[in-house]
């Protein structure tokens, strides 16, 4: 028997991030239903409290997820209370091509990735980066 699965990032700023991992991998994000959140706040569902603005969209304030834009595959990004402290036990590998790695690399840099390790294993190089939180992410 498969299971369909979604892949969670603990973070602090769900929206922000999800932005930066969307543009990262070229997925959407998941457009917010305003009107869904509005009617569960009015029907007592939800608290106000657990909503927020984000640039200028109704949102759940405790997560963000993106989505594959082809096949909907999910990553969701949940705000938790504390800060990563150690390295992540589970990271994704970013397949761009030894093409495209370098430019790639830069390109994440720029929008607020860390350079953390680059590696090699026989022809195959990768370079360990992490995410404006800090997360582990290789691109390879």
């Amino acid at each position: 028997m498969a299971y369909d699965f979604q892949v969670v990032i603990d973070c602090s700023d769900p929206h922000t991030l999800a932005e930066w991992w969307a543009d990262a991998l070229g997925w959407d994000v998941q457009p917010s239903d305003e009107a869904f959140i509005r009617r569960m706040v009015d029907e007592g569902q939800a608290p106000e409290s657990a909503t927020k603005t984000h640039n200028g969209v109704l949102v759940w304030r405790e997560g963000q997820a993106i989505l594959h834009p082809e096949s909907g595959q999910r990553i969701l990004f949940q705000l938790v209370p504390e800060p990563k402290t150690v390295k992540n036990r589970v990271h994704l590998d970013v397949r761009v091509g030894s093409e495209k790695q370098e430019a790639e690399v830069a390109r994440l840099v720029a929008k607020g990735a860390k350079v953390q390790h680059r590696g090699q294993q026989g022809p195959h190089t990768w370079v360990t980066i992490t995410d404006p939180e800090g997360n582990e992410l290789c691109i390879a």
